[in-house]
């Protein structure tokens, strides 16, 4: 049962039959268990399901000590669910008791695959309908499959993103049953290169420019394919947004768990582009008021932790907050830079953690950009 004052963001995560699903998430919440974080973090991560916390970190450990990849069967169609929960923090003094991150995991090959039954055509439905929540949605493209195809990505890439507009049509009737569009929807779609690794010398630029360059055109006919399903087009972010993911390093006989990119972004990515994105798109005039509302309703808890009372805002923007009153969102949502870093400290002086651990997720998201990691949509 969730906490009473627990926030909550969902990710899913989209991505083809070994495209790395599997270990992204293992090395995802491994990783989070390791002394070395445990003794510099201000929260702790936890699965609420014991059974498959012991079943992540069992997985990561098999990588770190042994060399040994997860199973690729191991998940299909599950909802993980990780509560960060603060240490030192006074449960009255503190704004939330947690955060939470579920994470959506979708079968790959029911992309690739036409259902072999109507049950398991109505499992599919359940499933992405389960997933409707979340607000941002990661799509895999498998370096691997890159490599094999060098010269000719565009063949990998067009069937990539064909399958999943094919499997987003072969929904519709199944999601829309009155005819209406739907309001909650993942508006931000990312578009994510796994096993990054396996392409040293390729940014985050040089990956858009691959995508955009070779299979423009299917992004668009994707892009096309879910507006048929969501209300105001006008909030919708799909192959604007890119990040480059590798779980581990892998060489011969042994797999460098430590050696990661981007992994970490995956809990600051979900809860600060909805953050930065809704309150953009709330602000434009064209959207139905109902969808703006909506749209800062879903961020509005965050901005309150981050940018409200429990974390006085430095110079102009904690007067921003002032005119603006009770509309908080906007302000942190362009928290960034110096202000963001001293708004930083003065969370962690103050022990409020859960604004020091968001402003923490914002920091980690403008150095990945600095890196090449990330590439953000200006809109």
């Amino acid at each position: 049962m969730a906490a009473k004052r627990t926030l909550e963001q969902q990710i899913a995560v989209f991505g083809e039959s070994g495209s790395g699903k599997t270990v992204l998430l293992s090395s995802f919440y491994g990783a989070l268990q390791e002394p070395a974080f445990l003794d510099r973090s201000v929260y702790r991560v936890s699965a609420d399901d014991v059974g498959q916390g012991i079943r992540l970190h069992s997985n990561y450990l098999g990588m770190r000590d042994d060399g040994r990849r997860p199973a690729l069967t191991a998940f299909a169609s599950t909802a993980y669910r990780f509560s960060a929960t603060f240490r030192g923090t006074s449960p009255k003094k503190a704004a939330v008791d947690a955060l939470r991150l579920v994470w959506h995991d979708y079968p790959g090959e029911w992309f690739a695959e036409s259902p072999s039954s109507p049950t398991e055509q109505r499992r599919r439905a359940d499933t992405f309908r389960s997933m409707l929540g979340a607000d941002v949605a990661l799509l895999l493209v498998d370096a691997q499959r890159l490599i094999d195809e060098a010269g000719q990505e565009e063949k990998y890439l067009r069937l990539l993103l064909t399958n999943i507009r094919n499997g987003m049509l072969s929904l519709r009737d199944e999601l829309l049953p009155d005819g209406k569009p739907l309001q909650d929807f993942p508006r931000i779609w990312v578009l994510a290169l796994s096993k990054s690794d396996l392409l040293p010398d390729m940014d985050v630029y040089a990956f858009r420019d691959l995508v955009v360059g070779k299979a423009g055109s299917d992004l668009d006919a994707l892009r096309r394919a879910v507006e048929e399903l969501v209300e105001s087009t006008e909030a919708l972010s799909l192959g604007q947004d890119f990040v480059l993911l590798s779980s581990a390093r892998f060489d011969a006989g042994t797999i460098r768990v430590s050696d990661r990119v981007g992994v970490d972004l995956v809990h600051p990515m979900a809860a600060v582009l909805p953050l930065e994105t809704h309150v953009r798109w709330a602000s434009l005039k064209t959207l139905p008021s109902k969808v703006a509302d909506a749209l800062l309703g879903s961020v509005d808890g965050m901005a309150g932790v981050l940018a409200g009372h429990k974390l006085p805002l430095p110079g102009p923007l904690g007067l921003l907050v002032g005119l603006l009153g009770p509309d908080v969102a906007k302000a942190a949502a362009e928290l960034a830079g110096g202000k963001l870093k001293d708004a930083h400290a003065t969370a962690l002086r103050r022990k409020e953690y859960a604004a020091a651990t968001l402003a923490a997720f914002k920091m980690a998201l403008e150095r990945a950009e600095k890196d090449k990691v990330l590439l953000r949509s200006p809109r």
